[in-house]
């Protein structure tokens, strides 16, 4: 089921206007697209008995550049464009539901992406712009749900693992505020297209 995403760029004015205000906790990361979002929500809700918090459909997303306290936005969404306009447009490959990141002892239910290279080069670029790390091995992947109680028992109840075979044209990444304690839902800052200046170029 591919799908193509390349929106304009968008600023969420407001919130780059409020940077002064205090550190923002923020990530970099990929919006999945509303229809894969609602299928993989679909799929996930046969957990919806168990003590497990489902991600709602417009929270699915595919985490770059995990969070960090930011205190100026626009700064970020100036790096964050730096990065966009020296990438293009790229297939993001969902190849499998299951339970993570330890199969036994899972925390979480995800769609797994495949780790092309064009991917991790992406990842790569944008941990360095943002002077951030990450020192786990890097297993892109889409959180669908959040476990609370036994994992383990949960997944003798109800076994997950299941192949996928969705793909999404990724035509832009975001810059995202995580919400404040006990808020829900993220906020999308910023939104820029990938290869807006190489777009640009060949325009003219």
């Amino acid at each position: 089921m591919p799908t193509t995403d390349k929106p304009p760029n968008e600023i969420n004015a407001a919130a780059t206007s409020k940077s002064d205000a205090g550190e923002a906790r923020v990530f970099v990361g990929v919006k999945v697209a509303p229809e894969i979002a609602h299928e993989l929500a679909r799929l996930a809700r046969s957990l919806e008995r168990f003590s497990v918090r489902l991600v709602s459909t417009n929270n699915i997303h595919l985490t770059l550049v995990p969070p960090w306290n930011e205190a100026s936005i626009p700064t970020a969404v100036e790096k964050l464009r730096a990065v966009a306009d020296r990438f293009g447009i790229f297939a993001l490959i969902f190849q499998h539901l299951a339970y993570g990141p330890q199969p036994r002892r899972p925390r979480l239910l995800w769609a797994e992406c495949a780790a092309t290279d064009h991917v991790k080069l992406l990842r790569a670029a944008l941990l360095r712009r943002f002077d951030q790390s990450d020192d786990r091995p890097f297993r892109p992947h889409v959180t669908l749900a959040r476990i609370r109680g036994n994992g383990s028992a949960i997944t003798r109840r109800q076994p997950i693992d299941q192949e996928l075979s969705f793909t999404q044209q990724v035509g832009s990444i975001e810059l995202f505020q995580l919400p404040p304690p006990r808020g829900n839902g993220y906020k999308i800052l910023a939104s820029l297209r990938l290869g807006h200046q190489a777009d640009a170029a060949s325009d003219r």
